[in-house]
Parts: C-alpha cells; structure tokens; sequence
C-alpha cells in the first residue's frame, strides 16, 4: 500500500509538507517526500489529497474493555478490590476485545493502547498493551504484562474506609505498598539462597509476591496513579526507596513539582483532562500540566483513562493541551511516540519509521484540528477505516 500526497508526521523527524508513506504486509516500508516517491510501487495507493498522514494514536493509560460499555457490575472487571495487594491479577484474563469502544478506538484512530487495572487497590495488577483490533486478547497482544499498577491519594482509601480496613490514610497506602515489596524482597532471598546453598528450603510458592519479583528486578515498571503534588512525591519517594523503574500516571498536579520530576527523570502519562473536578484530589486540575511539565523537561504522555473520557477523544485531549500551552506537534507526540515510549512499546509503535508497525492514520486536516475528521485508519497494514 502506498499513501501518498499528504502531509506527514513521522513524529521522530520532521514533518514532510507533501510525502508519502509505504507499507508492506505488517510494518512501514518506507517514509519521504513526493518528489522521492518509489517506482513502479505493486499493490493499491491511496492519494490523500493533502490531507495528514499520523502514525496511529497510542493511549499510554486507559481501561478498555475492563469497564464494559453501557453495563455496570456485570462488565466491570477493572478492580478486584477485595485486597489491597493483588499483583498477581492479569489485565489480559479480564478484557473483552468485543466491547463496542473498540471499534470507537478504531473509528478515531487509537490504534495501541496500555489497559489494565484501576486504583482501588494500592498494590492493583498487571498491565497490557494492545491493537485495538482483534477477536481474542491473545492476538492483539504487543506486551504482557507491560507494567504493575499502584495507586495512591483518595481512591484506596476511599475503597477500605468503608470496611474499616488498611489503608485508611494515605500513610497506611504507602506502608501496604512497602510492606508487600519488603516481603517480596525477603521471598527473592530466600529462593535465591535455596538454589545456592545446598539443604535450604524454598519458600512456599506465592502467586503475590511471585508477580513482585520482576518489579523489584527492575524488568516490570511501575504505573503509579497519583493526583496530588504530596501523591506524586510519595511515588517518587518510595519508588526511589526501592529501585523501581516507574511512570507516574495522571499526575493532576505534576506541574507543582516539575523540579522533582524533572530532576528524577520521572516521565508522566497526565490526564484524563476532559473531566470534572470529581473529587478534592483533583482540586488543582488544569488544562496547563501538559505544557508545564514539557517545558521543564519531564517526558509526557497523554491519556482518556478510559472511560472516564470516552477513548475516541484522545486527540481532543491533545488538543485541549494545546490550548494549555502545549505546542501542536509536542501534542501530537504525546498520543504517539510519547505514549508509546512510556508504554514500553516505541520500538514497534508510535512514528512513521521504516520497521514499524504499519499503524497508519490518515485525517482530512491536522489531526489535532477538531472540524477535521479521521478518514483511514490502518493497523498492522490491515485497512480497518
């Protein structure tokens, strides 16, 4: 397939006021201007006639296909809150990639996203990034799990105050959180010592502190759901503590601690913006954090958090981040490659580059301008708009 005639964005070069893109079988062939467009190319074209050629759109924090569309308890598989600590729950054991946002994914051009968990418990499972497109999970699956999510500030302590139950304080989330990664430290000692030390046991096997081991490894980042600027330093705080590689996900007041995070190397997936101010946590929201977080030089993504902003309003998500401040294309990175660097995915998602997933969508104006529209989508190379 060859685009052609349109405006590019590769994302990790510069635009290409009228180029082309190739895609063959699943990956992106090659990328250029016009005037170096391929002969005699085999296979159909499509001429865009001026519109933009994006890369598909990542959403780096969501819950699709957890949190069925038009149900209640009955689609709601997002949060087994029945225990603060449950980091052997698997994201890819409760979507449901026949969930109609899917095909809204599509339709507005979200081609990848990172779902998982929600924040009900400090300690909530294992994330996943998916296409958008597929029958069963397992075949959209690009990385699983790709990350463990916690969560401090309002929500696990809104979940266990009503039970009477730890954590009822921000404090007791932080020491849930630390006191399972101790335990976990001491289960990684003691296996390491029974295959090292000839006449010593084993521990018990144990599913919790088992899905602990690669966190603490650092091969299994942390997503850390905090708000507030106190949230946000705690994540940093503990995560430091213990050698965690780490995202900060929403970081509502981020931009009250740009110097912290900048300083940290402490990438931030911020939204969702199109909300209201639901809860005191959210008291600081502003459409600005993106752009103050990107000029202090932290890394950003921006998300939906689905459903909470239906997932077929990401780039109006970007878009309002542009009216924040946030330049276009800064925007625009950060519903693709931004999205995907802090999903652990560039490497296949994310830019128009050779050897890429041919992830490829196509809008009638700048894909940030709202009176515009999504006219093509393809992923994988497979045509799905």
């Amino acid at each position: 397939m060859l685009i052609f005639n349109g405006v590019v964005h590769p994302v990790d070069a510069p635009v290409i006021p009228n180029g082309y893109v190739e895609l063959e079988d699943d990956k992106i062939k090659g990328v250029g201007p016009m005037e170096a467009l391929p002969k005699g190319c085999e296979g159909p074209s499509l001429d865009v006639k001026g519109g933009h050629i994006v890369p598909g759109f990542v959403d780096a924090h969501c819950h699709l296909g957890l949190f069925g569309d038009a149900l209640k308890f009955e689609g709601d598989d997002g949060n087994e809150a029945t225990n603060p600590c449950t980091p052997h729950v698997r994201a890819i054991d409760g979507v449901n990639p026949l969930d109609h946002c899917f095909q809204e994914a599509r339709e507005g051009g979200v081609t990848t996203v990172l779902t998982g968990p929600g924040s009900a418990n400090p300690i909530s499972g294992q994330g996943i990034v998916i296409k958008t497109l597929g029958a069963w999970v397992d075949q959209m699956v690009l990385k699983a799990p790709a990350t463990m999510k916690m969560a401090l500030g309002e929500n696990p302590k809104t979940v266990y105050n009503g039970r009477k139950e730890t954590p009822t304080t921000r404090m007791g989330t932080a020491s849930v959180i630390r006191t399972e990664l101790a335990r976990a430290l001491e289960y990684m000692d003691r296996q390491d010592k029974a295959d090292t030390e000839p006449g010593t046991n084993a521990p018990g096997y144990d599913p919790r502190l088992e899905a602990l081991i690669p966190v603490l490894r650092g091969e299994l980042p942390v997503h850390i759901h905090a708000h507030r600027a106190d949230d946000i330093a705690t994540a940093v705080r503990i995560c430091r503590e213990y050698g965690l590689q780490f995202v900060v996900v929403h970081g509502t007041e981020g931009y009250r601690v740009t110097e912290l995070l900048a300083a940290e190397g402490v990438g931030v997936i911020t939204g969702p913006i199109l909300t209201d101010r639901s809860k005191p946590e959210l008291a600081g929201l502003t459409i600005e954090n993106p752009a103050r977080l990107a000029k202090a030089g932290v890394e950003i993504a921006i998300c939906t958090d689905h459903p909470v902003t239906p997932i077929q309003y990401l780039p109006l998500c970007a878009a309002v981040a542009v009216r924040g401040g946030l330049e276009p294309e800064e925007a625009l990175r950060a519903i693709t490659l931004g999205g995907a660097r802090l999903a652990g995915v560039a490497h296949r998602v994310g830019s128009l580059t050779p050897g890429k997933d041919a992830d490829v969508v196509v809008t009638s104006g700048h894909p940030l301008e709202w009176t515009g529209s999504v006219e093509h989508v393809f992923i994988n190379g497979i045509q799905v708009k």
